[in-house]
């Protein structure tokens, strides 16, 4: 399993808007992928109120994950995406 784990960049943490910028991506990524805070349970990333649940708030870390070993490059544009300022 392919593993990123990133700092959450947006103002507002994975919460409205950045969440479902996200999860949207993840939808159309292809690959199965999941999100998760350290320690925690993992969701699909694909399910936006699944990304909101996890709480995730400006500055936390969160795992991305996915089975799909030719996932690299999915896992490095959602993570990209992470790091952004989704409310800006």
């Amino acid at each position: 399993m392919l593993h990123r784990t990133v700092t959450v960049g947006s103002a507002s943490g994975l919460h409205a808007r950045p969440a479902a910028l996200f999860s949207k991506a993840a939808a159309e990524a292809g690959v199965p992928v999941l999100i998760s805070k350290p320690g925690g349970d993992p969701v699909d990333a694909a399910s936006l109120l699944s990304v909101m649940a996890l709480g995730a708030g400006h500055g936390d870390e969160v795992v991305l994950a996915s089975p799909d070993e030719a996932a690299g490059d999915v896992l490095d544009r959602l993570a990209e995406l992470l790091v952004t300022d989704l409310d800006a």
